[in-house]
């Protein structure tokens, strides 16, 4: 009687794990992508595109922050994800993330710092004594490279200047035009697209600096995905082709995308660190 036990029990475990390793095959791949301004119905080209070249379902979701993201990745609820320079090299040592690809835009990004229509600042030595707004503070172009470009130019953020952090990039934006700071640092991209969009008024805001070029956004994988489904993504979007898949690349704002190297980041590494960041 004992032995029969055994072997029932020993057939339950069986089929619970052939009946969650079923599960997981089946189940969707979890795409990870901060971007702001964006909704869902703009999601949608990308979920596509990528489902039909992934070969299984794709939801490509829009967490509200890096720290959100990276949390998803570590616990196995993302697969893949957009990080910026900065999450992506703690997130690479901590949970091990692969980096995958990149948009060539991302090889030579830039920060711009912007201000009230009217106001008198023309420099960043201007902002000496002003309300002054960092974005999201995991994000490397709205904190990291514009708080070492201040450095560079004698300011001491923490002294200097009335700093706070709005959160995201549309937020700082806001925050600029509204006059409830005098300048904020944001992501020369995404300034772009929503003064494009009338998200915001280019009436009430001007750029008067813009960062020098640095290595910013990679896709990457959670550790425990496979080579092969790697390879597939990574085939997706260096596949994307500018007049064909406008949708998509609109969505992502890139023109073309390319393969990315952990070792390209060493100079962001030692910046982080230098600054206390990592």
């Amino acid at each position: 009687m004992l032995s029969r036990s055994r072997t029932i029990a020993v057939l339950v475990a069986i089929c619970i794990l052939a009946s969650a390793s079923l599960h997981g095959a089946d189940r969707p791949i979890v795409l990870g992508v901060v971007i702001d301004g964006s909704n869902k119905e703009d999601r949608g080209p990308l979920r596509d595109y990528l489902t039909k070249a992934m070969g299984q379902s794709v939801i490509v979701e829009a967490p509200g922050t890096f720290k959100e993201t990276v949390a998803r990745l570590a616990d196995g609820s993302y697969d893949f994800a957009c990080l910026g320079a900065l999450v992506y090299i703690r997130a690479h040592a901590k949970y091990g993330v692969i980096p995958l690809v990149q948009r060539a835009s991302d090889l030579h990004y830039r920060s711009v710092f912007i201000t009230g229509a009217h106001t008198s600042i023309h420099s960043l030595d201007d902002l000496k004594g002003k309300k002054f707004a960092f974005g999201d503070i995991d994000s490397t172009s709205a904190h990291l490279m514009a708080y070492r470009e201040l450095q560079q130019a004698g300011i001491a953020p923490e002294t200097d200047l009335k700093s706070r952090y709005s959160g995201s990039h549309p937020a700082t934006a806001a925050m600029v035009a509204n006059g409830m700071v005098d300048a904020g640092a944001i992501d020369e991209t995404v300034f772009d697209f929503l003064i494009r969009n009338g998200q915001v008024d280019a009436t009430k805001v001007r750029v008067f600096y813009t960062s020098k070029p640095y290595l910013d956004y990679v896709y990457v994988a959670r550790k425990g995905v496979s080579e092969s489904r790697r390879e597939t993504f990574i085939r997706a979007l260096l596949s994307l082709q500018q007049g064909k898949d406008e949708p998509v690349l609109r969505f992502l704002r890139a023109d073309k995308f390319v393969v990315a190297d952990d070792q390209e980041y060493e100079i962001t590494r030692q910046i982080a660190h230098e600054l206390n960041m990592f």
